[in-house]
């Protein structure tokens, strides 16, 4: 008998669930983006994506994913025989360096082990080596291997040397502190399907002063990803271009609950959330892939050797009903990645685990039926609050 899920639950790290008041408010009648009452909800997205960046810089709103704006972030810093470093520790550092390479700029890379930080050493010996260096690109948190890179003492790096450091935190912004300017992030993106609980569509992008002044000898070709252009839309509360009408109403709606909730909060809820997926899997005799420094959004584990990783995820998905990612390239058929950002909460970590625990009872392994929820709940247990006494 073939099972239909009655309830199905998005646990993958993008696109992430999205909460019924911000699907309610994308739902509102579309207005005209030139008018008064659309630059009135610019402006307070404007003054609310600034406090989630944690910067003092306008933060760009553009239509489209997180990968554009990496590419915005290049074109508007670098011109065609620049030289930058990328950290190369997944999928979306080779995205660095494919972009980088479309543009003609010469690419000096930090090849790290997939599910290892880099090692800030490797980066500063490789400024040493070439000190015509212009940028380094790096990911904070690693989707594909779902390791969290130290960025604060690679920026402690960069800085000194007048080296522009890019960040890509699509999985990290709203996710783990990631001060801009305290650290000295010159350009921080990210993208609206992630921790900010909307759908897929738009993507944002902040840049230091350091990073605008580079843009003055910048050459290379732009029109749509001119952010000048966009940034000086902004100063009146509207758009280069035409907007992503209903999408920005989500926002408005989202960074309220975000903010409503408070930054700590939110950044001690995903590692909680974190540690008790990552005590749930352990629990379970499973591998982590980054034990030795695990993304808060996102924990990826091991499948069993013996057991196709591909065929459970599609038996969690189909069978099950839980949406968990599986691997890419190497990792393809040899990992599962559960989500824990967004609007993800205690009891989504607690039917992850027991999915996967009856996935691979399912698949005939021996597993000890409960064991991962029992250890995940006690790092759950232990944040709740007390009952209120009469």
């Amino acid at each position: 008998m073939k099972l239909s899920p009655l309830k199905r639950y998005l646990l993958a790290p993008g696109p992430t669930p999205v909460p019924p008041e911000v699907l309610l408010r994308t739902a509102s009648p579309t207005i005209h983006h030139r008018t008064p009452e659309f630059e009135a909800i610019v402006k307070q997205v404007r003054v609310r994506l600034k406090q989630v960046f944690q910067t003092e810089q306008d933060v760009l709103v553009l239509a489209c994913s997180g990968t554009g704006a990496m590419e915005a972030a290049i074109v508007n810093t670098c011109s065609a025989g620049d030289t930058v470093l990328c950290v190369n520790g997944g999928k979306f550092g080779e995205r660095w360096m494919k972009i980088c390479r479309t543009y003609g700029i010469e690419v000096e890379e930090v090849r790290v082990e997939w599910g290892s930080p880099v090692d800030p050493s490797a980066i500063e010996t490789a400024l040493r080596r070439r000190p015509e260096i212009k940028a380094v690109l790096v990911q904070a948190s690693e989707t594909s291997t779902t390791v969290l890179h130290p960025i604060e003492a690679i920026a402690a790096i960069t800085r000194p040397r007048g080296v522009l450091l890019m960040v890509d935190g699509i999985t990290a912004v709203g996710v783990t502190d990631m001060p801009m300017d305290r650290w000295g992030i010159d350009v921080l993106v990210s993208g609206s399907q992630k921790a900010f609980m909307l759908p897929p569509g738009l993507a944002f992008i902040a840049l230091s002063e350091r990073a605008w002044e580079a843009g003055k000898s910048a050459r290379l070709p732009r029109f749509y990803f001119d952010l000048k252009r966009e940034r000086d839309s902004l100063q009146k509360n509207t758009t280069a271009y035409t907007p992503a009408v209903n999408l920005i109403y989500g926002l408005h709606a989202a960074l309220g609950m975000i903010l409503e909730e408070g930054l700590a909060q939110v950044f001690a809820r995903h590692e909680r959330l974190a540690r008790a997926t990552r005590a749930g899997v352990t629990a379970l005799g499973l591998e982590l892939v980054a034990p030795r420094a695990p993304s808060p959004a996102t924990t990826g584990l091991f499948t069993p050797p013996q057991l196709d990783g591909g065929a459970l995820q599609k038996y969690l998905r189909n069978a099950l009903g839980v949406e968990v990612a599986g691997g890419q390239d190497q990792f393809k058929g040899k990992v599962l990645r559960l989500a824990h950002l967004g609007y993800i909460g205690d009891f989504d970590v607690l039917t992850c685990l027991a999915a996967v625990e009856l996935g691979l009872a399912r698949f005939g392994l021996e597993v000890p039926l409960g064991r991962g929820v029992a250890a995940a709940e006690t790092i759950i247990v232990a944040a709740l609050p007390a009952p209120a006494r009469d």
